[in-house]
């Protein structure tokens, strides 16, 4: 829903009852004193506790309509809390904009008399005739029967004037309360608190003297507001001599006007022959077509950007960066237009890879358009391929059949590569655990066996098809069995170590089959290693909440791999970060600026586990516990007297450019939850970023700063005065540079993921792919970027060496 946008329901679209819930009464009530006393002078007086019922009824145009409706009796004092659902016969598109509910509190406990405690009466429709919901307090006319009367005597509205901070904030609690405050929970809890400080404190300067009556009415999903049944418009509110805005709803905002319509029609109908052919675009009309060219996938374009494109859409058919932006522009529910877009289309001069991705997004629907980007695809290499094939998979939902093109495609291509069937086999089957779309996804897992199952021998050595779908279906037997130990392990009581104890005894006893395979399995991180048992005495178990297992696996070429095993944590947000960082460091060796990344293999394998690449590594907490600094970390892998603070320079280098490196994709991507110990370090210097469970921008500590760079970074680069720290910012703005002229490609994989369950984008797809995008600060030129980028880092650095001010104070914390 775009900012602007107002979404709302009509009173008289409303067939439901009216229907609110009478809450508590608040304020002191002095209790009623007995009969007994009014007889018998010398009785002593005493005091009985109040029995009180609410009457609700409703009044249309100041006249009763239907029957009062009273709850129960309730006699809990001091507190009354009644907390019942009240439902009225009359329903909501009954109503009329001056409709009220007159409320009036009885107490029974005076003998046969009913004592009046008092009443009030409120609207149900506000000023901008919309319909009130959530939490209403009402001040109660003590002494006083409701009068539903237009207008009222006996208003519950506290007057503006005699409202204090305690009505404010009461107001912007019901707003919170109904979802049109957002929720930040550490704040919140404050806020809460506070607020209790400041209601014990009016109550004790006003004393207890008034009643007020708590009454919640029911809220939906949209706002309700008021128009007459059979009516198609809103009678405008009386506007009186005060200059106030007055709200009028026009039904038609938002709807598509026909007189553009119409014309817009009878310019394309005259278009569509020879005459556009020859059109050229003057140097006014080239400059706005560039300018339209360089919008980033996410942009919508406005009717007079589509109608620029059309007209001069032949002229355009030699620049293949238009083929999207012209594609967005066709009408495709006109048969006549959308044939001519297609013929024109299989004219256009051949897109990039990166282009083709963005076709295959959501706002395409045409299968033919769908088809043209997965012919794109297949220029490709598997190398980029499998950079995409996370994302292609997720495009899957948004094709129009199960057993699409883009289906046929990617399995044709698992079928020449192992390593993309065993990662297609892995990314399709943990789809399968999503009811929406598991039959798609089914389909192609089917697909998949099918076809591999009829490879004939010697396509990929002495193999054939049903003994490589053998080596990838051991792959999920292999898992299954690994999170048979995980719950083993955690039974045991004990500390780690015990738990160690088991593992292996498990791995050597009665699980020995896992010690030495029948047969090598393929490594499910790599496809092509193909792995032939565990070695017990080097695997081991992390010590945290999960218990995640240190496994090494033999390899059949002699050597070995060490993996991660976890249960009970989706690591299907970390596989997208680590992809992410593989794509880019790919794309920075393109332009030959190797950073040093360590983009380590992630794979899930199920919605609640997966495996992790083992990088042998120190996080930078327990190397300042133990060596007080990073250099001195560094010094004892790579001393050198007569390198740069005893370091020998190759290391310094590679540790200032994998700081650069990790700062700037951590920027971009706006990776949360940055401290010591998922900062690691390796024995070359190269730094990395692991745990990655908050992105694009989503952080559970109060002001993160914008670049993700601690003291101890930057004191081992000899300070933010020293020539290596100047070289690092140097790296950074290169890299950042690097990467925003791959941004579309960036952003047309984030699309593709809209669909997907990974926790921070299904939340809001549309606003975390926003968020990517303001980072790539596309308004920019390189030059511009350099200073952008540049006084981003000061500003981040700043915070972490003694000038302090608010903000930066903030940032400082954040490491803390």
């Amino acid at each position: 829903m775009g900012g602007n946008e107002f979404r709302f329901f009509l009173s008289c679209d409303i067939n439901l009852p009216v229907t609110f819930r009478i809450e508590r009464l608040e304020g002191t009530l002095r209790p009623p004193k007995s009969p007994s006393s009014d007889v018998d002078p010398t009785s002593t007086t005493e005091e009985r506790r109040a029995e009180l019922y609410v009457e609700c009824a409703l009044y249309i145009d100041g006249a009763p309509f239907g029957l009062p409706t009273r709850t129960r009796l309730e006699s809990s004092g001091p507190l009354y809390c009644w907390n019942e659902l009240i439902t009225l016969s009359t329903k909501y598109r009954d109503l009329t904009g001056h409709s009220q509910l007159a409320l009036t509190v009885w107490d029974v406990s005076c003998g046969k008399d009913e004592g009046l405690v008092g009443g009030a009466t409120i609207l149900l429709f506000n000023s901008k005739k919309q319909l009130k919901t959530g939490k209403q307090k009402l001040r109660l006319w003590q002494g006083k029967v409701a009068d539903g009367s237009f207008p009222t005597s006996t208003p519950g509205k506290v007057p503006r004037h005699e409202r204090g901070e305690l009505e404010r904030l009461e107001k912007l609690v019901n707003r919170y309360e109904r979802g049109q405050i957002q929720c930040v929970d550490w704040l919140d809890r404050l806020a809460f608190k506070a607020m209790e400080r400041i209601k014990e404190r009016e109550s004790s300067r006003n004393g207890s003297l008034h009643l007020y009556l708590v009454v919640d009415f029911c809220s939906f999903e949209h706002r309700v507001v008021f128009q007459e049944s059979g009516a198609n418009f809103l009678l405008p509110s009386p506007i009186g001599s005060t200059n106030e805005i007055v709200t009028v709803w026009d039904p038609e905002v938002g709807k598509i006007n026909p007189s553009e319509h119409k014309q817009l029609k009878l310019a394309r109908s005259l278009t569509r022959g020879i005459i556009d052919r020859d059109l050229k675009p003057s140097s006014n009309e080239r400059k706005s077509i560039q300018r339209i060219l360089k919008y980033p996938p996410t942009r919508t374009l406005s009717g007079d950007e589509r109608q620029l494109l059309w007209k001069f859409r032949f002229s355009l058919m030699s620049e293949k960066r238009a083929l999207t932006k012209f594609l967005r522009c066709v009408e495709w529910s006109d048969v006549q237009e959308a044939k001519q877009a297609l013929e024109l289309m299989g004219k256009w001069q051949m897109i990039d890879v990166c282009d083709a991705l963005e076709l295959l997004s959501p706002v395409f629907e045409s299968e033919e358009v769908r088809a043209y980007a997965v012919s794109v695809l297949e220029r490709a290499d598997d190398e980029e391929l499998q950079c995409y094939l996370l994302q292609l998979v997720q495009a899957l939902r948004f094709e129009r059949s199960d057993k699409s093109r883009l289906s046929h495609f990617l399995v044709q291509r698992a079928l020449r590569n192992i390593e993309l069937a065993s990662f297609l086999r892995w990314y399709v089957a943990v789809e399968l655990h999503d009811p929406a779309y598991a039959k798609r996804f089914y389909c192609t897992y089917e697909l998949l066996e099918e076809n591999m199952m009829k490879l004939a021998a010697g396509m990929h050595g002495d193999e054939d098809g049903f003994k490589l779908w053998q080596s990838l279906v051991r792959q999920t037997e292999l898992t299954a069995q690994l999170c048979s130990i995980m719950r083993d392990v955690r039974n045991v009581r004990g500390n780690t170590q015990k738990k160690i104890e088991k593992l292996r005894q498990l791995l050597s006893g009665l699980l020995s089959e896992l010690t030495y395979f029948e047969e090598p399995i393929r490594s499910p991180l790599a496809p092509g290693v193909l792995i032939t048992g565990i070695v017990p005495s080097e695997s081991s178990i992390f010590k945290s909440a999960l218990h995640p297992l240190r496994l090494t696996f033999r390899a059949a070429n002699g050597g070995n791999c060490k993996i991660i095993f976890k249960k009970g944590d989706d690591i299907r947000q970390d596989q997208l970060v680590v992809q992410m960082v593989y794509l880019m460091d790919r794309l920075l060796k393109l332009e030959n600026l190797d950073l040093h990344l360590t983009p380590y293999r992630v794979l899930a394998t199920g919605q609640d586990e997966g495996m992790l690449e083992f990088i042998p590594s120190r996080s930078l907490a327990q190397i300042l516990s133990e060596h007080r600094s990073i250099t001195s970390y560094l010094q004892k892998f790579h001393p050198d007297e007569h390198g740069p603070f005893g370091i020998t320079a190759t290391c310094l280098e590679t540790f200032i450019k994998s700081c650069a490196g990790y700062s700037v994709i951590t920027y971009i991507l706006g990776i949360g939850d940055r401290h010591l110990d998922n900062l690691l370090l390796r024995d070359d210097g190269r730094l990395f970023h692991v745990d990655f469970g908050f992105i694009l921008g989503r952080d559970p500590k109060p002001f993160p700063p914008p670049m993700k760079l601690c003291k101890e970074m930057v004191e081992a680069m000899g300070g933010a005065e020293s020539q290596y720290y100047t070289r690092f910012k140097s790296y950074c703005c290169e890299a950042y540079n690097i990467i925003r002229k791959s941004s579309n490609l960036i952003l047309n994989l984030f699309h593709l993921m809209a669909g997907s369950n990974i926790p921070d984008i299904a939340s809001d797809p549309e606003k975390g792919i926003l968020k990517l995008q303001e980072k790539f600060r596309l308004d920019l030129d390189d030059e511009a970027c350099i200073h952008f980028f540049q006084d981003l880092i000061n500003e981040s650095v700043s915070a972490l060496f003694p000038q302090m001010v608010e903000t930066i104070h903030r940032w400082a914390q954040y490491w803390r």
